[in-house]
C-alpha cells in the first residue's frame, strides 16, 4: 500500500479556499446588488420618462403625439386644447423623470407618476377598436409596456417611502 501524496493532501485544502473565495465574492456581489439595484432602477425608469418627456416639447417628433392629445382631449372632456394638454404631458413626464434621476422631490415626483399611470394607460380602455382591432397595435404595445413601468415605479415608491417610515419609526 502506498501512502497519500503531499500533492492530494493540498489539493483538498485548496479548493476549499477557492470555494470560500467564490462564495465571498458571491456575498459581495449580493450586498452591492441589494444596496444599488433599487436606484439604478429609479435612474433608468427616470431616463425613460426624461426622454419622453422632452420628445414631447418637440412638434412632431414623439411618435405618440397624436395619442396623447386624443387621450388628453377625451380626459379632460375637451377643456384642454390639444397642443396645451401635449405641453402639459411634456412637463409633467419630463418632471417625473428629473425627480427620478436626481431624487430629489421624489416623492412629488412619485405622486405625480402615480397619476401619471392613469393618462398613459387611458388609451387601453378609450380607444380598444383602435388598439385592438384586428390584433394589438404598435400603439397598444407601447403602451402594455407600460405595465413594466408602473411595475419598476412600484418597486422605486417601495424603497423610497419604506425608507421614509422606517427613519420616522428610528429604524
Amino acid at each position: 500500500m502506498s501512502a497519500p501524496t503531499l500533492s492530494a493532501s493540498r489539493t483538498a485544502p485548496a479548493s476549499r479556499r477557492a470555494a470560500d473565495r467564490v462564495a465571498a465574492a458571491a456575498r459581495r456581489a449580493a450586498a452591492l446588488l441589494s444596496e444599488r439595484s433599487v436606484d439604478v432602477l429609479r435612474v433608468s425608469l427616470g431616463l425613460v420618462f426624461l426622454a419622453f418627456g422632452l420628445l414631447k416639447f418637440v412638434p412632431g417628433l414623439s411618435p405618440a403625439e397624436d395619442l396623447v392629445v386624443r387621450t388628453v382631449d377625451v380626459l379632460s372632456l375637451g377643456l384642454v386644447p390639444g397642443p396645451v394638454g401635449l405641453v402639459l404631458v411634456a412637463v409633467l413626464e419630463t418632471f417625473i423623470g428629473v425627480t427620478l434621476v436626481t431624487g430629489r422631490l421624489l416623492g412629488p415626483g412619485l405622486l405625480a407618476l402615480g397619476g401619471a399611470t392613469v393618462g398613459f394607460l387611458a388609451p387601453l380602455a378609450l380607444f380598444p377598436v383602435e388598439m385592438f382591432g384586428s390584433g394589438p397595435s404598435l400603439a397598444a404595445q407601447y403602451i402594455v409596456k407600460d405595465i413594466v413601468l408602473v411595475a419598476a415605479a412600484l418597486v422605486v415608491a417601495a424603497k423610497a417611502y419604506g425608507s421614509r417610515t422606517r427613519a420616522a419609526a428610528g429604524g
